[in-house]
């Protein structure tokens, strides 16, 4: 091998004569062609062929993956990108090795391809995360009535891919970078700089860190999951979204509200459905004394048992407090849900009223005033002053 650049070149391909014999038979200049012409019909070539390939391979293994499972299929349609793109590098690769480019220039289309090749790992790491994610989230259905433990899986799974899925661009990014030798030279720098250049940038990038930690530490710990009924900020909602660096809260009346991940980990809430989507729900009514309470009770286990909202779990009517005009009843019942808990309860209220009003409307809430007939007095004395007048 030369030591001294340009040594042993061809004068007319700029390539060295000794470096691989088929090379040089393919770089052989073609009379009344241009070198530039050659490499672009040699690139052209290897990539018709490269797809040509293709096609062939994704043809045979859907022939041999037809009896199987719909997502085993699913699966190779998901890595025809990442395949295409290795076979076409490959190709190019190969192309610009034995087309009639100077070495400058191969050298150049080289680390591009290099790069593209750097691109297609985190592609491929990329994909295969989500495949992971599929199949694991496929044990786990979210549209049952008890589906605490498929929230749980799902934003943890959720949370962790996307910050995996920052880290694996970051890298991907960075090391594409460092082969760019100006950038590499950059990189060795900073490093070198240490202390004063490891502060600045740690400054510059505190906000993105602590959102990333925080949401790793809101997938291990799980103080909130997906479709979780919470209280925050006195507004009711559900956790609709849980991003890398924020988290969407779907309101009662459809209005989002965006948190960042950080108030989750620093600031109190309410979370109705930490534990199980079981809540217990009071409806409060307030009676006169005269009220039966027995058949108030009774009423109400009627009202409650022909409901369908009710989960048959919970359901007590007591009188829990006495004022000095009425009594306070308080009917407390239990649901699977929030949004069934809600209707429950006005529909508990509506009933509970109507039956009032119908047979008992006397003990109903008023207000008494009693009335007395002033004492008669005994007739007074008049002064002498006016009998001595009369």
């Amino acid at each position: 091998m030369n030591n001294r650049r340009g040594e042993g070149l061809n004068p007319q391909t700029g390539r060295n004569p000794r470096a691989s014999p088929l090379p040089v038979q393919l770089a052989m200049p073609i009379p009344g062609l241009p070198d530039w012409s050659v490499s672009i019909a040699l690139l052209a070539v290897a990539l018709a062929v490269a797809l040509f390939a293709y096609e062939l391979l994704v043809r045979g293994v859907r022939r041999a993956t037809r009896a199987r499972s719909p997502f085993t299929r699913s699966l190779i349609v998901r890595t025809r990108g990442p395949g295409r793109l290795a076979l076409i590098i490959l190709a190019a690769s190969w192309a610009v090795h034995v087309s009639p480019l100077r070495d400058r220039l191969a050298a150049v289309v080289q680390h591009a391809l290099l790069a593209a090749g750097i691109v297609l790992v985190g592609w491929v790491v990329l994909t295969a995360m989500d495949i992971a994610l599929a199949l694991h989230l496929r044990k786990y259905r979210l549209d049952v009535a008890d589906n605490l433990l498929a929230r749980k899986h799902l934003t943890q799974a959720r949370i962790l891919r996307r910050a995996a899925s920052v880290l694996v661009i970051l890298i991907t990014a960075g090391v594409a970078l460092m082969t760019v030798p100006t950038v590499r030279q950059i990189g060795v720098s900073l490093l070198a700089a240490g202390g004063a250049a490891g502060i600045i940038v740690g400054l510059a990038l505190q906000p993105i860190l602590s959102n990333m930690m925080a949401g790793v530490q809101i997938a291990l710990t799980q103080p909130i999951r997906l479709d979780d009924a919470v209280l925050v900020e006195n507004e009711f909602g559900n956790v609709e979204e849980i991003n890398s660096a924020f988290v969407v809260v779907r309101l009662w009346d459809l209005r989002r509200m965006v948190l960042p991940l950080k108030y989750f980990l620093e600031k109190p809430f309410q979370n109705w459905t930490r534990e199980s989507a079981n809540l217990l729900g009071s409806v409060m009514l307030y009676v006169d004394y005269h009220a039966p309470v027995e058949a108030l009770r009774a009423k109400f286990m009627e009202i409650v048992g022909a409901l369908p909202l009710w989960d048959h779990k919970v359901a007590v009517l007591q009188v829990t407090d006495a004022r000095e005009r009425v009594i306070e009843l308080r009917c407390l019942v239990s649901a699977r849900n929030s949004g069934q808990l809600w209707d429950l309860r006005c529909q508990v209220r509506e009933k509970l009223i109507a039956y009032l009003q119908a047979e008992f409307p006397e003990t109903l809430p008023r207000d008494r005033f009693e009335v007395a007939a002033p004492a008669l007095s005994a007739p007074q004395e008049r002064p002498r002053s006016q009998e001595r007048a009369q």
